[in-house]
């Protein structure tokens, strides 16, 4: 992904493979070579949407309003799927702030 700036308030989007966009979807952040816990995971909303799935979107930068605020660091991001049935928790790339 490309990098963010730590004094920029935007929106990051992570393709996911798969979803109508009708389920619901989180978004964590972790260190590198973590793995999210409950507590690190974020509402966020699909955009995108397309045959073959949608762009899991969120909030990052510094002012709250439901914005996630990220230190300088590479993160790897997460992507979690509220369906039905099953709960699939993805990789979603690293995200270098800068």
């Amino acid at each position: 992904m490309e990098p963010i700036f730590s004094l920029s308030r935007e929106f990051l989007y992570i393709p996911v493979k798969g979803p109508s966009g009708g389920e619901g979807v989180q978004v964590a952040f972790t260190n590198e070579d973590g793995e999210p816990i409950e507590t690190d995971w974020h509402a966020a909303t699909w955009d995108n949407h397309s045959a073959a799935g949608a762009d899991a979107k969120i909030l990052v930068g510094p002012g709250g309003d439901g914005a996630v605020a990220l230190a300088e660091g590479t993160y790897r991001a997460w992507v979690r799927v509220s369906a039905l049935v099953e709960k699939p928790v993805l990789p979603g790339g690293l995200v270098p702030v800068i």
